[in-house]
């Protein structure tokens, strides 16, 4: 559903019962462990991070959205085909009504999170796909997106980049987790290392490196040529999971993929 009548807003709550949408769509999972299943994703606008690189611009840099009851949401994902979910935005869980809404489809579907790992849910989750931020991430004046002043969020970005608790809420919570690192080239290595250990030393659960994604940075085709071999080789030196960008792959940098 392209979401034709968005509005942008200055702030980023839910109002009530509803959610600030930015698209809901039928697609394939492009990355991760279900790389390649048939899913619906609702995505939300609005995130409490702002990386140089995000891939869904209009939720976090420039938000746009048009907001929808929790009933009109549910009506949508259901009539669509997929027996698989993904709650994604920007940042889902910067909104409580996500909690509602992940309760709402649980019994129905299987459910994805995908979130940056600064906040936790008590809501069912089936996949938590945490994607951590590492200092590459942070937006500067020089890597910022075109016509954009990063401003207070080079700060703010890097404050708020990772919490151990909500990742290792995360990590214990769902039925299953994964770790997916969005890796600029080898100097994230060290970095991500640290912070899987950090992981490990917090989380009450096995955090295994088969968990442990490296997802090459990249938002079209030409971009992914440049980084995901040097990314799988990493992966296959390190022990880590590499994950493609299916939709990138095959619909390049296409809205609703």
């Amino acid at each position: 559903m392209p979401v034709s009548d968005t509005v942008a807003r200055d702030d980023t709550d839910a109002e009530g019962d509803r959610l600030p949408i930015n698209e809901l769509f039928a697609s394939l999972q492009g990355e991760g462990k279900l790389a390649g299943v048939p899913s619906t994703f609702v995505r939300t606008s609005g995130c409490n991070l702002r990386c140089w690189f995000c891939d869904s611009f209009h939720t976090s840099w420039e938000p746009t959205h048009a907001w929808m009851s929790l009933d009109e949401i549910v009506a949508e994902v259901e009539s669509l085909s997929p027996e698989h979910v993904v709650v994604t935005g920007g940042e889902p869980l910067v909104h409580d009504e996500t909690d509602a809404l992940l309760s709402a489809l649980a019994d129905d579907y299987h459910l994805t999170v995908e979130t940056n790992g600064t906040l936790d849910t008590d809501a069912p989750v089936d996949l938590a796909s945490v994607s951590p931020k590492l200092a590459s991430s942070t937006p500067t004046p020089e890597n910022a997106p075109a016509d954009v002043d990063p401003g207070v969020w080079t700060e703010r970005h890097e404050n708020a980049r990772v919490d151990l608790d909500a990742l290792a809420s995360l990590v214990e919570h769902a039925a299953e987790f994964q770790l997916k690192f969005v890796v600029t080239g080898r100097d994230d290595l060290d970095e991500i290392e640290s912070l899987v250990a950090d992981v490990r030393g917090v989380a009450d659960r096995e955090v295994r490196d088969s968990d442990v994604l490296l997802m090459p940075e990249g938002q079209t085709r030409e971009q992914l040529a440049r980084t995901r071999t040097e990314v799988a080789d990493l992966a296959a030196s390190f022990g880590y999971r590499y994950t493609p960008r299916l939709h990138v792959d095959l619909w390049n940098d296409a809205p609703e993929t």
